[in-house]
């Protein structure tokens, strides 16, 4: 390998390093969660995935990609793409939707517990992904909540 090309490397790595951010995203937790019923009579799930950004540069949200699970069952996957501004050393939200698919459940069992109201564990897993001058970065999501769906 010549010179040159080693250089550029280096130069090309340690330019890298300094785009990348400093500190990690901080996933903070999920709020405001809210049940209704969608369009399509299935319950739909309206949330807040709160995030907070330590660094002193700002950053754009690009993208989402969260697994929800109802009672350890797979219920809906929420894939957004976005172009989210991030300031520099705040606090950000990202709203997250999703229609919840009870099928798996049982629909009998499911009718049941909808109209009387039964508590699910409803967990949140993925990520999201960042971009710091061009760089993505993914900021994993997990969370986890006893949640009391109702129709």
């Amino acid at each position: 390998m010549s010179r040159g090309i080693k250089l550029f490397a280096i130069s090309f790595f340690i330019l890298m390093q300094a785009c990348a951010p400093k500190e990690d995203i901080v996933f903070k937790g999920i709020r405001n969660v809210e049940v209704q019923v969608g369009k399509s009579n299935n319950p739909e799930l309206l949330a807040q995935a709160y995030f907070h950004n330590p660094n002193t540069m700002g950053m754009k949200l690009k993208e989402i990609h969260v697994d929800v699970l109802v009672d350890g069952k797979l219920s809906a996957e929420v894939r957004q793409k976005m172009k989210l501004k991030i300031s520099p050393r705040s606090d950000f939200t990202v709203p997250l939707q999703a229609t919840l698919s009870l099928k798996e459940l049982g629909l009998v069992d499911t009718i049941k517990n909808l109209l009387g109201g039964k508590k699910y564990e409803v967990q949140y897993v993925g990520f999201v992904r960042v971009a710091v001058h061009g760089i993505t970065v993914k900021v994993p999501v997990k969370h986890r909540e006893e949640l009391r769906i109702r129709l």
